[in-house]
């Protein structure tokens, strides 16, 4: 059985008959670790030109550079989803990032708040996730990876279109989907804000209601780690987005048929 061709994150730029240099971490791990050779297949992208073909070319024992072949897959910009956390230890942080990437987030914000525990992000590891999640899912953008933030200077830093989901065990509706439909969200970019392990303080949250574009969303009756309840919140947040483009291109679809029918 033939084993499906490895993705690598990639800075260069990508095109037909380009020479991407390998750096020395990636050469060995696609000649030692996977036992690759001369011609062998590697999948790049850069989150800027899509997904290429391209084929080993070794030029020592420990280098060489990947030709670029063929382009699979085009370019596409994905959902404008940001999300906001409070840092957690490195393990969850690890997971947290990766599983945000995973589910298409466009931008990951380190949010600093009263009762958070950690208050130092490591950004390069942060990318570093990133960039090890993307290859093994298939997607093609890479987040962008801002700057950690105090809670109010990041809510500040939201376009004011930008609709934020605040992850509250208080919100008034316990049906999640039904509190973000009442909204009127659809076809805007969205936040998920996920907060510490205490949750927030009443100053925090009284900022958070404040807001003239917030969804106050309950995930359910059991207190969720951050880790956790920011894949739920994503999960739910895309499953919405998907819904409501589908009803979208419906509408239009028996309009369009409408038309043709009606005198």
């Amino acid at each position: 059985m033939t084993r499906p061709a490895p993705r690598l994150f990639v800075d260069a730029a990508l095109g037909e008959g380009a020479r991407v240099p390998a750096a020395r971490e990636q050469w060995t791990y696609l000649t030692t670790v996977l036992r690759l050779g001369e011609g062998d297949d590697v999948l790049l992208f850069n989150g800027r030109d899509g997904e290429w073909r391209a084929r080993l070319a070794a030029e020592s024992r420990k280098s060489g550079a990947l030709i670029v072949a063929e382009r699979l897959r085009a370019q596409t910009g994905g959902a404008d989803l940001h999300l906001l956390f409070a840092p957690l230890k490195h393990a969850r942080l690890d997971y947290m990032a990766q599983k945000a990437v995973e589910m298409g987030v466009s931008a990951l914000r380190p949010t600093l708040t009263a009762r958070t525990q950690v208050s130092r992000v490591n950004l390069d590891r942060l990318r570093a996730n990133a960039i090890e999640a993307a290859e093994q899912c298939g997607v093609l953008r890479l987040p962008e990876i801002l700057p950690e933030a105090s809670l109010p200077a990041a809510l500040a830093a939201l376009e004011p279109e930008r609709l934020l989901i605040f992850c509250d065990e208080e919100a008034d509706l316990a049906d999640p989907c039904a509190a973000l439909d009442a909204t009127g969200w659809a076809g805007r970019p969205l936040a998920v804000l996920i907060g510490p392990e205490g949750g927030f303080a009443p100053q925090e949250r009284a900022l958070l209601r404040a807001l003239p574009l917030v969804a106050r969303l309950s995930l359910g009756p059991r207190v969720l780690r951050a880790d956790t309840a920011a894949v739920a919140a994503l999960a739910l947040a895309q499953a919405r987005r998907r819904l409501a483009a589908r009803r979208s291109v419906a509408v239009r679809s028996l309009r369009r048929r409408l038309v043709t029918i009606l005198p």
